[in-house]
């Protein structure tokens, strides 16, 4: 079987992130989303608690797909769950060395390799940081988020 990783810190998780986890569920037989805890990011607006709940939610539709929330290192992750293969979605080049980089790191730490999948111009300029910033200020973002996400940021907001 084979098990693919799409690991990020999805605050929040957008419909960028949705279609590379949908195309992942058409090339791999499970994909494990995994809402992971980045301490190189600002205070997040959602715990992981709530994360993982909004990803159960917006990817109910996909049965192949599995949510789990963690703070370690990706391969550790990627171990746990048995994948063969860490996917991540780019949108532009200037995603592409960072992700190489990574890549690459995760490779030479547990053979792990990564499938890059780039997003469609659609979902290109979507940023979670973007949406938090529109959203905050009472910009709609409701073509950019799941409705489980919408729910989420329009309570938090109070919008």
């Amino acid at each position: 079987m084979s098990v693919a990783l799409f690991p990020g810190s999805f605050d929040p998780f957008h419909n960028g992130h949705l279609e590379v986890v949908e195309r992942a569920a058409r090339l791999f037989d499970e994909v494990v989303v995994a809402a992971l805890r980045n301490p190189g990011k600002a205070e997040p607006l959602f715990s992981l608690a709530e994360r993982e709940e909004m990803l159960r939610e917006s990817v109910v539709h996909l049965p192949n797909v599995r949510i789990v929330s963690v703070a370690t290192l990706v391969v550790n992750v990627a171990r746990d769950v048995g994948a063969t293969a860490i996917v991540k979605g780019l949108r532009a080049v200037s995603d592409f060395e960072n992700e190489l980089q990574m890549a690459q790191m995760n490779r030479h730490l547990a053979g792990v390799e990564t499938l890059f999948i780039p997003t469609s111009s659609d979902y290109s300029f979507i940023a979670s940081k973007l949406l938090r910033e529109v959203a905050r200020y009472g910009g709609n973002v409701s073509s950019f988020v799941p409705k489980a996400v919408l729910a989420r940021l329009d309570r938090r907001f109070d919008t």
